[in-house]
């Protein structure tokens, strides 16, 4: 039997217009790291995100001018607005007054219970959802005494006491993270949370770090999870531009056979017997597609060895030779062409499909 992933169901939720949980697709979200009070540069970043696919946009509310933003950005996107708030609730609250979908407080650092009650009723107000989002960074710190550490036993616990809290004021447009940068402790906490609780799980490595070394970790905590059933909406975290977290976001997804948007490139990792310029033909057509939302596998093969096969397998492909390089679809050799004309034959071949 073929694996498959059996995803956990649980509790329905919407963000915005996107739905979280219930068995809907696991979307994906993204975090501007622009200023937020700097409206034009947040709304042209968002604008790029969504280009790339994000469905979910999170923005920092450090202080009220901030919040008093994120009406003016609101009006200016397509996609669903989450206030990103730490420390004082009021801007919690003025998030809600000014327009945003949805709350991510952090129990740790948000406040009494009083204060809490508070963004849960503002919430309840304008109708958002709230993600009660657990750090191991910032953890309570009686629950730091009673562990010694941010074990992932504390950070559970600390998941289900504010749970249970904002449920208690019969609030359950709920979303849970809990987080680590520490990837095995990271699974531990998803796994033991998702079989306390039936709500929607945001999944996520926090603090992942640069693109090379923050994507193979997101790859594998997020990935793992994901092929266990849980998660129904994830953030890949990048030091930079946050387009590469939606692409490598995509990229876990389709990889795991849960959701395919745009091109999937298939190329080869060159060694001497390499005839053509596979990286710069790479570069060229990441480039060109970068914008394509169409499922499409792509293969761009570099010599003759495995280079007909793969291209072969995939809807459109080129193998290499010495200069030249045979255009392929869907398993038909359709031409012979030039190395320099490469790019642009693979193009036309692939435009044919959209």
């Amino acid at each position: 039997m073929p694996l498959q992933i059996n995803r956990k169901t649980t509790r329905p939720i919407r963000v915005g217009d996107v739905p979280v949980g219930g068995g809907a697709m696991v979307s994906v979200q993204s975090m501007t790291n622009t200023f937020t009070q700097d409206v034009e540069a947040t709304v042209a970043q968002i604008k790029r995100l969504e280009a790339a696919g994000c469905e979910i946009i999170r923005c920092a509310v450090p202080d009220m001018g901030a919040a008093q933003a994120l009406r003016s950005i609101k009006e200016q996107i397509s996609i669903p607005l989450i206030a990103d708030i730490h420390f004082d609730h009021k801007l919690a609250v003025a998030s809600a007054e000014n327009g945003a979908d949805g709350l991510r407080i952090n129990p740790g650092n948000i406040g009494s219970q009083d204060k809490v009650r508070e963004v849960v009723q503002a919430a309840r107000d304008h109708g958002m959802v709230i993600r009660i989002g657990v750090n191991a960074g910032s953890l309570e710190k009686d629950l730091l005494k009673k562990y010694g550490a941010p074990t992932a036993e504390a950070m559970v616990e600390s998941a289900v006491n504010h749970i249970d809290m904002v449920r208690s004021w019969d609030f359950h447009d709920i979303k849970v993270s809990i987080k680590a940068s520490d990837v095995f402790k990271t699974i531990e906490a998803y796994r033991a949370l998702s079989e306390k609780t039936d709500l929607p799980l945001h999944l996520g490595i926090t603090e992942a770090g640069t693109r090379y070394a923050g994507t193979v970790k997101s790859s594998l905590g997020i990935g793992l999870l994901l092929f266990d059933g849980i998660g129904d909406t994830i953030r890949v975290s990048l030091t930079g531009d946050p387009v590469t977290e939606v692409r490598v976001a995509y990229e876990i997804l389709r990889s795991l056979k849960i959701r395919e948007r745009g091109p999937e490139i298939i190329s080869c990792p060159t060694c001497g017997r390499t005839e053509i310029d596979v990286l710069a033909i790479v570069d060229q057509v990441e480039k060109r597609l970068q914008n394509m939302t169409k499922p499409m596998k792509i293969a761009i093969m570099g010599c003759v060895v495995n280079g007909p096969g793969e291209a072969r397998e995939a809807d459109v492909g080129i193998a290499g030779g010495r200069g030249v390089g045979i255009v392929f679809r869907r398993g038909q050799v359709i031409r012979k062409v030039k190395e320099a004309e490469l790019v642009e034959a693979l193009l036309e071949e692939i435009g044919k499909d959209e």
